[in-house]
This record gives structure tokens, sequence and C-alpha cells, in this order.
């Protein structure tokens, strides 16, 4: 769910990346990342009074790059139909050689692979301008030919590569180091244990239920990573902002939001955000309420913010591995698949293998022998720096694919690697278009590709079908827990996907400054998902940074986009399939006439305006939530019959409460020292600061005994004198207290 790199005025060269079954890396266009080859990423108002300092600010999208009329433009179809196969030709190579490069370093991070990424980068740059500036001279107005229209317009906009030379320099080794910094970054223990994200940290967060342990690890990560990324970032943003600017944009949001081709996307994608509300907020009240059960009432407050360390994943973006504190039924039979996987030898290799099975069995495209040979489907145990964030690559010669992940043999990956070889069954679909072409209909639809097959893998029914789970049609019981774990992963990510870009495009236009990044970070957090970090925060911290796809450059909202439509997908998939009865028991495996409305659309690629391409899949030209709805509609109904038995409040009205500092008055973890009263002390120091606070609290005691007993005895002496005249009441003299 994530970008890795892109390049230096990539044409749109989508780099999509999943990290965990989400975003993935492409370099896009308007996008500002690292230069790459087409690499795929996967993974409001509220009722809480909680808002942020600057209301959302509705933003008109720029459609294209402006171009300035001129006489001397030139308007034969003909001459402009040769430029364009020229560009293509030399794009392949050029594009090609970028997408080596760019693997090379994201595999094996050294010095040597890094100075040729950067001269790689360069080329591409020197090309994009070279044809950019070309194709500036044609004036399209009257152009019969649509599609070499759109190939044109976009080939006119020259993404980063506008910048002057020196500026380009700087901005590809800033968006390097950031990337670096991330991929490479470890925690230590002061015993000298220290942790990678992938695997250990990731584990640890999804695995632990210990307060301390949690946040040692929340902090710990955004200490080593946001803060090493602070220093680089608004620098980044002035350069994005200029090469948007040189491109006619008003901003770099203005840029990444014309990807859509959408004037209004920012209030359509407000409406799909309320709509699915009554899911977020349900889920949301239902899982405060198991974490105060399991974690107790002095860290979780039933009607504020959930402290976001205690969800399972280092940004709370997907709350699935707390499943077992949620579960709706703990007695009902388990559906994961992961302990079937182990006690059956697989690994990573046949999980991809089961992934291709189930593309060949819809009549989709097998796996070339380059994907088997190439592809880094484990890290590597050589000692080689790699950047795990799973990734999806196109090397644009229509033959060479690969994956780049970190795979674990569990059930979530298994997941990932269907996603992941969706961005691939992408690519090859759509190999034989220009490369201009060659992305998804919208950065949307990459990730919503993968994902679609992912809803009927994670089906109890397909993993029967697979001898993963002992029986594939469960009960009332199984079908709630079934659904509570997609809702875990789906409906969790919802605010969280929206609410990124939400800062990012703040940040771009302006209206969010270095000064308070954290804190309008944390005023969204709060408004949109519900949650507030564990410890308190300043502007010191970079606590976006510590999100891969923020020091990536990599936009975010096309991973909402892609979970809002990849259940209109699925729906349509279904009918196709002739699937009868609830939306969420569908698994398309096996099924032609469903993989066959796929490749239609994917074989457009970005040839066509995207609805268009939504139109070949389900019917209807736009975006919308009912699909969504529909398949959680079970687990909805569920979910309010249950809060309403609690008498749960919806939303966080105590939007300003945080977690109590006592809960981490426990040791640090594996470090010897414990954390008392706000200090890092000794044990040793500890005990004795607790004497003392002991001493001084029966010391306090007693003296309230004295001062009590003699305020008594006053009392009783003024009862027996005259009185002389009028007193102050004790309600006047506590209303003034």
């Amino acid at each position: 769910m994530g970008h890795g790199w892109a390049a230096p005025g990539l044409p749109r060269l989508l780099l999509l990346l999943l990290c965990c079954g989400r975003p993935l890396l492409v370099p896009s266009e308007g996008t500002t990342g690292q230069g790459t080859t087409s690499q795929v990423t996967v993974n409001q108002e509220t009722t809480s009074q909680a808002t942020t300092s600057s209301e959302t600010t509705i933003r008109h999208s720029t459609t294209h790059p402006s171009t300035t009329s001129s006489p001397n433009l030139v308007s034969d179809e003909d001459e402009a139909r040769k430029f364009v196969e020229e560009y293509d030709r030399r794009s392949q190579v050029v594009w090609n050689e970028y997408a080596e490069a760019n693997w090379n370093y994201s595999t094996d991070i050294s010095t040597d692979n890094s100075k040729l990424l950067m001269e790689k980068n360069l080329q591409m740059a020197n090309h994009t301008v070279k044809y950019g500036t070309w194709a500036r001279k044609f004036d399209v107005t009257n152009f019969q030919n649509a599609t070499m229209k759109r190939m044109i317009k976009k080939i006119q906009d020259l993404e980063r590569a506008a910048l002057p030379t020196k500026e380009l320099e700087e901005y590809n080794q800033i968006l390097l180091d950031m990337e670096t910094v991330y991929s490479v970054a470890s925690v230590c223990h002061e015993n000298g244990t220290c942790l990678r994200l992938e695997p250990d940290l990731t584990n640890l967060m999804a695995t632990s239920r210990n307060y301390q342990d949690l946040a040692w690890a929340w902090k710990s990560w955004r200490d080593k990573v946001g803060r090493s990324i602070l220093p680089y970032f608004p620098k980044y943003v002035e350069l994005t902002n200029k090469a948007a600017r040189l491109n006619g944009y008003q901003d770099g949001g203005d840029s990444w939001r014309s990807m859509y081709e959408m004037p209004f996307l920012e209030e359509e994608l407000e409406q799909l955000f309320q709509e699915l509300q009554p899911l977020y907020l349900n889920l949301h009240a239902y899982v405060r309420r198991a974490l105060h059960r399991h974690y107790g009432p002095d860290v979780i407050n039933l009607e504020g913010p959930i402290p976001a360390h205690l969800l399972g994943n280092m940004w709370a973006q997907s709350w699935s591995n707390i499943y077992d504190l949620v579960a709706p039924f703990p007695s009902a039979p388990k559906m994961d698949a992961t302990e079937a996987m182990i006690k059956q030898g697989w690994t990573p290799l046949r999980m991809f293998k089961e992934a291709d099975n189930f593309f060949t069995s819809l009549g989709l495209l097998p796996m070339p022998p380059e994907f088997w040979n190439k592809s880094m489907l484990e890290k590597p145990t050589d000692g080689r720096e790699v950047v795990c964030h799973a990734s999806a690559w196109d090397f644009f010669n229509g033959k060479d694919f690969r994956i780049k992940q970190c795979t674990s043999v569990n059930m979530e990956d298994l997941v990932v690697a269907h996603h992941e070889m969706g961005h691939i069954q992408y690519f090859m679909q759509y190999k034989d278009l220009p490369v201009t072409f060659r992305e998804g209909a919208n950065p949307g639809f990459h990730e919503a590709i993968g994902d679609v097959l992912a809803l009927s893998v994670s089906t109890p029914t397909h993993l029967h079908k697979i001898n993963l789970l002992s029986s594939g049609d469960g009960g009332y019981e199984e079908d709630i827990n079934f659904l509570m774990k997609m809702a875990l992963e789906k409906i969790a990510f919802i605010p969280f996907s929206f609410l990124v870009d939400q800062w990012r495009w703040r940040v771009f236009d302006g209206s969010v400054t270095r000064e308070n990044y954290n804190q309008e970070w944390w005023s969204l957090r709060l408004k949109y998902q519900g949650v507030c970090p564990p410890l308190a925060r300043s502007q010191d911290d970079f606590d976006p940074g510590a999100k891969f796809h923020i020091p990536a450059s990599v936009p975010y909202v096309r991973y909402f986009v892609s979970f809002v439509i990849q259940f209109q997908f699925h729906q349509a998939l279904c009918q196709a399939a002739g699937h009868q009865g609830p939306l969420h028991k569908c698994d398309i495996y096996q099924s032609k006439e469903a993989g066959k409305l796929l490749a239609d659309a994917m074989k457009l690629g970005f040839s066509q305006p995207w609805p268009e391409a939504m139109r070949l899949i389900t019917g209807q030209s736009n975006m919308s939530a009912a699909a969504m709805m529909t398949y959680f509609k079970p687990l909805l109904d569920w979910l309010v019959t249950e809060n309403g038995r609690h008498g749960e409040k919806l939303g966080w009205p105590q939007y300003n409460w945080t977690p109590n500092s006592a809960r981490l008055e426990g040791p640090f973890v594996g470090s010897g020292r414990v954390n008392f009263l706000g200090l890092n002390l000794e044990e040793q120091q500890a005990r004795v600061g607790q004497w003392v606070l002991l001493f001084l609290g029966v010391a306090l005691l007693v003296a309230t005994l004295g001062l009590t007993q003699r305020l008594f005895s006053i009392r009783h002496h003024s009862l027996r004198r005259p009185h002389r005249g009028p007193q102050f009441g004790s309600e006047v003299e506590l209303r003034h207290s």
C-alpha cells in the first residue's frame, strides 16, 4: 500500500506498492516521489466535537497543465503521430533502464547502486524535458484523433523534470535520502538489541498485548524515523510545489488531484466518506469497548479517542491484528488459515503459485518466466539492506514483471501476494499500449484490481477449496466473525486513507506550515479516525514521516478510492459469476465470465477516462459506497444492536481526553529502567521515589485529619456564641473558590 520511487518527470509511471496488503509504488503523473518503474501500491465530519485548526478547503483540480497558445504551434496530426511514435520507442528504453536501476537499489541498498540510480534519474529527467518541451509545440485543440490528443497532453506534463537542473538534482537527492532513512532504520534497546520495522516491530505491534511494550515500539520508531525525516521535508515541499507550478498547477496537491480528471474530486470523496460513517463509528465504538475490557479504564475512555498504539498496527491503519480481543463470537470455529499453511509446509513461493493459479482460473494471463526468475519473494539472508515494502514492478519491455516482497508464511501475506499479483496482471493486460497509457484508469484502479481478488481469496469458501479450512460454510456466528475480520481491515482503513492526503494537500497549499506539521497531523487523526497519541507529542516530532508514503512521496488518497470501488467491482464480478446469496460469501474463483470483465477493463489502461473502465466492469460510471455498505450490512446490524445493548456513545465526545500518564509507570522494555512521573529512572531510583511519595501521602493524611479536627472544634465553639450579624454561606465561598 504504498509507493516506491517515481522517476523525475516520469509520465504517470505508476509505481505501485503494497505494504501489508495495501499501497504500492508507482511513478505517477504529478507524483513527486523518487523515480520508479511502474510500481503499484496497495493496505469527517464525525460525531466528535474535535475540529482541525483549519477547515477543509474544497479545491477544484486543474485537469492538465496550461499551455500558452502561439501562432507557431503545430497542428498537423501526421507530424504529431510521428512524434508520439518516436517518443514511445525511446521511452521504452529509458524507462526500462531506470526501472532496472531502481530495482537494483531497492533490493540492495548501497552507495554504488544509489549513484547509478541518480544517474538514471537524471537521464529520465532529460528524456522527459526533451519530449515534453517538444510536445508543447503541438496545438491539439482541433485534433480528430482523441487518443493522440490524450497522449500529447499527458506528455506535456514534465512533472519534476520541469525543475532547473540544480534543483532537480537536489530534489532527487532529498527523495533518495528520505526513503533510505526509512528503509534502513532500526530501534535499539539499551542492552544493544535492535529491531527493524520488518518483521520485528511489525510483529511486536501485531502480537503484544503489553501496554508499555507497545508504547515503547510506537515512540521509538517515530523518534528514529520521523525526527530524521523532518529536516528534509520543508525543502521537499518547496520543490514539489515549484515543479507543479512550472507544469501549470497551483501546487503539488493540485498536481496529484489532476490524475483523477475530476474537477470536484474533494467534494465527491467527502460524500463517499460520509456515506461510510455509520459503519466506521459503530466499529470504533465496539472496538473501544473491547479494548476497555482488556486494558482497563485508566487507558481507555469509553467516550474518548483510542490510543493509537493499541490497534495492532504501527500506524493504526488496520486493526485486523487485534481480532482476538474483539471477536464477536470467540467460541466459533477460527477462520485464520495461517496455522494450516505452516502445518502443510507452505513457502512464499507456493503462496505466489497459488495466486497465479487463481488468476489463470479466471482465464487471465499466467506469470511469465521472468517473473519467477527475477522477483524477490523473500527477504534476502545474505546481509543486503532492502526496501521491504511490498511492490509490483513493470519494466516496460512487455515481458519483465516482478514483485518485491519480504513474504512471511501467514494468511495476511497470502492476501498481499494476490494483491501484488493483481498489479502484475494489470501490467500484462495493458502491455501492448503506448507507454504513455501503461497505468491504471486512475490511481485507485490499480489498487482496487489487486484487492478485488483478495475479497474472494479471503472467504472461508475459497480457503476451503484450497484446503486451508476444514469447512467453507459456517453459520451466523461464523459469518459475523468473518465480517468483523474484514471490517478491521477494510472499514478501519477508510478514515486513515482519507486523511493522509488531506494533511499533505494542506501542507502543499501552505495552510499547514512546518511549525504545526505534527499538530495538524494529530488534529486530523483525531477528527477523522478518533485516535490519539499514547504519549505527548511536540513540534519537534514528525509523526507523518514515520509512514512510508510520506518520505517516499506516494499519493495516498488512491487507497481510499480503491477501498470503495473494489466493492463495486466485487459486486459486478459476482453477478457475472452467477453468485447467489450474500455478497460477502462470493468467491469468483474459476469464473471465466468474471475474468473477461476484468480483462476488458484492464486492457484500457489509461487510454480512456476512468469512468469508461468503471462502466465496463460495473455498468455505471461513478464511484459509489453502496456496494461496500451492502457487503457489511449484516455486521452493521449486529454492531448497532450490540452497541445499543451497552449504551455506547458513537464518536468521541470527550475528544480532548488523553491516556492517563500513570499507564506508563512501568518498565521500558529490556532497558532495566522505568517511567516514573514522566522521568526515565533506574528501578531503584523509582522505588525510592515511591517510598517518598508514600511518606508524603501519609503525612498529608495526618495533617488533613488534624485540620479537620481543629475546624470541627472551631465550628462547635462558634455555635455556642451569640449571632452578631450576617455571615457568608458555604455556597458563596465555594462559588468563589
